[in-house]
């Protein structure tokens, strides 16, 4: 290889001191998710209270994750459109259910000017530009856009009528986390209207079988897909369905939701429509959303010690080539041998960095790749140059080898796919390694404090899960959901079995509070 010996300890000097603060997942889970979301340059924590600021690798995350969904979306005849961000504050108390689950969330905007104070030192609120009627900060955008569905809707002919926004929303928080849980976050909300209740229960459970979908074959995150308990419905819904993801510390991530809405909103701001027998009728609805919670269930469904491990169909960063070179010439000569792999590469769509930058060393640049978890490193020295070889490097077991420089485009493609389904095998085994079966509430007791999935009996009584809840305080509270069998997995298996000794199943888990 072209690496010598004394950039080999170059190498590990510095990814020492890149990685020594970067606490490890066995000594503080909460701690190691934090380190890594400042130190891969995520995000950080803004001026604002509550908020963060969502740095340009987070942000490509993002986008990469939002291009996807939008594409699928889009392919179940969804179309995208935006609503206002301020919400006048009647428009809450129309759905009693709503306002109840929302109201000790609002950030409220009350006046609607400032003014310098008397001896110009300072700024006020103008007390004389006072807003007749408060207007909230959206925190979901039922209210204001079910207003506007009553002048959109008129006939059967208008339904069923999808629409999707790409925006922000403001919930009022007093403990926060980067990604998992902020006063302000980024997600997408898809709100559809429809002429028959079977017709909006079929489009509740269809866009959560494509959240379960993207999760599985683009985050490589495995989900439990379930209906949430009464006690834990989206405020104002008949039915929440949820995609429960297990996290490596064996906690619950809820990861997306999608909500039977029933008639009520459709009934507080009477939206109605002629049916085919010219008779009005009031619409059924649904809701469903994703948010930037997804790069928190990223990050910890996959990362390590050392950073990041990114699946590669996600990963803004999917290749980063790094040449080690002695002068300008061999630089010229390693660069000349890469342009047409790289161009070769982009042609695949596969998203590649040259990184030939003389102001750091490779070896920096090693620590700092694998901490962003891109997926596949590939490195030209002189001597690679000269043997027509190349080392190629995978970020997910950080193995590493030197090949022949000949068909390295395609190679590294196979790598990628191969890397992708080892990720979601992983995350898969260990999911499935942690569901327990439990019929003794002795034993759940005790075993519900190391974390994990249970598949328990349950009667599916509030009251029963009310119990179960107060018996176990914490951090983290107990969730419970209905799931049904997948007879697809290993999991669905034993949910199959555990259902035919049992009218009703439930599986609980110590989880992150939802969105």
């Amino acid at each position: 290889m072209g690496i010598s010996e004394d950039n080999n300890k170059i190498r590990l000097k510095n990814m020492a001191k890149e990685l020594k603060n970067l606490t490890k997942r066995s000594e503080n889970y909460s701690q190691w998710f934090n380190d890594l979301v400042m130190k891969a340059d995520l995000a950080e924590q803004s001026a604002v209270r509550g908020c963060m600021t969502i740095k340009p690798y987070g942000y490509a995350i993002w986008e990469k994750m939002q291009h996807q969904l939008d594409t699928m979306f889009k392919e179940t005849g969804v179309q995208n459109a935006y609503f206002p961000l301020l919400i006048p504050k009647n428009f809450f108390a129309r759905e009693a259910e709503h306002v109840k689950g929302f109201a000790k969330e609002c950030a409220v905007v009350t006046h609607y000017r400032l003014r310098t104070t008397e001896d110009g030192s300072d700024i006020e609120v103008d007390p004389a530009a006072k807003l007749e009627e408060e207007l909230i900060i959206r925190p979901t955008s039922e209210t204001i856009i079910w207003n506007t569905y009553k002048n959109w809707i008129h006939s059967y002919r208008d339904l069923p009528l999808m629409c999707n926004q790409w925006c922000n929303v403001m919930r009022w928080e007093m403990r926060t986390r980067p990604f998992l849980r902020t006063s302000e976050f980024l997600w997408q909300e898809g709100h559809t209207a429809h002429a028959t209740k079977e017709e909006a229960e079929e489009e509740a459970k269809k866009m959560l079988h494509v959240y379960a979908e993207f999760c599985e074959k683009w985050l490589a995150i495995p989900v439990v897909q379930g209906v949430k308990s009464e006690t834990e419905r989206f405020a104002g819904a008949l039915n929440t369905y949820t995609i429960e993801a297990m996290m490596q510390d064996g906690k619950a991530l809820q990861s997306g939701t999608s909500h039977f809405l029933g008639q009520n909103f459709a009934k507080s701001f009477g939206v109605t429509f002629l049916n085919k027998d010219n008779k009005p009728e009031y619409v059924w609805a649904t809701s469903w959303g994703v948010s930037t919670r997804l790069i928190g269930a990223l990050i910890m469904t996959h990362s390590d010690d050392n950073g990041l491990v990114l699946p590669p169909h996600i990963a803004p960063i999917q290749v980063v080539i790094i040449p080690i070179n002695r002068g300008k010439e061999q630089l010229d000569a390693i660069t000349a041998k890469m342009q047409p792999v790289i161009d070769q590469l982009r042609q695949m769509g596969i998203s590649v960095k040259y990184d030939d930058a003389d102001n750091k060393r490779p070896g920096f640049k090693f620590a700092d790749y694998e901490l962003r978890g891109v997926p596949v490193r590939l490195v030209m020295g002189g001597r690679d140059l000269e043997n027509n070889t190349v080392e190629l490097m995978r970020r997910d077991t950080l193995e590493k080898e030197e090949v022949s420089f000949d068909g390295i485009a395609d190679r590294v493609k196979r790598l990628l796919e191969e890397i992708q389904e080892n990720i979601y095998r992983k995350a898969v085994a260990f999911r499935d390694a942690h569901i327990y079966e439990c019929d003794n509430y002795d034993e759940f007791k005790e075993r519900i404090k190391d974390g994990g999935f249970f598949l328990c009996h349950w009667d599916g009584t509030p009251e029963t899960e009310a119990k179960i809840k107060g018996g176990h305080p914490g951090h983290d509270p107990l969730r419970a959901l209905h799931v049904r069998a997948d007879p697809g997995r290993r999991y669905g298996e034993r949910q199959a079995r555990h259902t035919a000794r049992h009218h009703r199943q439930g599986l609980l888990t110590r989880g992150r509070t939802c969105l």
